[in-house]
């Protein structure tokens, strides 16, 4: 299956891991390997756009758990007695946009990106244009710009919110509670 891949713009790595396809893209040419992958590959829906936080990870007092096709057992030890700390992430934040290919041969990719904090990365409204509202929401809760975007505005906090929800370091807690029609 990697192999279909081999000649998307920009791609770092490829990843095969529970089931799914993960292609890992330079953040400068996210346009250019989705237009691939559209084009090319016959990607032709974006399902999601999605940011992970991973703030803090593989640090010290973090334990993997063993998961089972039933779940995890959370009253169990997290370690089962075997402390394990996870690999380090190559950037804080992971955007990941998940493709749909229908037709006659169907398949899922997830074409994954790496950024630091304060780092922006192009707009693939361009290639899909139901990627605005997703590239605004993680905006809105992660903070993450994305250059090229038409309006890329709050879509779920109000406008005067400070901070991103969705990041680690984001206060907990201690937020005065708004009403609709409180002056």
């Amino acid at each position: 299956m990697t192999a279909a891949y081999e000649g998307t713009p920009g791609l770092v790595e490829t990843r095969e891991a529970h089931g799914e396809t993960t292609l890992v893209v330079d953040p400068a040419r996210i346009v250019e390997a989705c237009t691939h992958l559209r084009d090319v590959a016959g990607f032709n829906q974006l399902m999601d756009v999605v940011a992970v936080d991973y703030l803090g990870w593989g640090g010290v007092g973090v334990a993997g758990y063993i998961g089972t096709p039933d779940g995890r057992d959370i009253f169990g030890p997290g370690s089962h007695g075997f402390a394990r700390v996870p690999e380090g992430k190559p950037a804080r934040f992971a955007v990941d946009y998940q493709l749909l290919r229908v037709g006659d041969d169907p398949a899922r990719v997830r074409v994954q990106v790496w950024l630091e904090d304060g780092q922006g990365i192009d707009s693939v409204i361009g290639v899909w244009p139901s990627a605005d509202w997703f590239e605004r929401e993680v905006w809105d809760m992660m903070g993450i710009p994305f250059h090229g975007h038409p309006n890329l505005v709050r879509i779920l906090m109000p406008d005067d919110w400070e901070g991103y929800p969705l990041r680690k370091d984001y206060p907990i807690g201690g937020e005065p509670v708004r009403f609709s029609g409180e002056e």
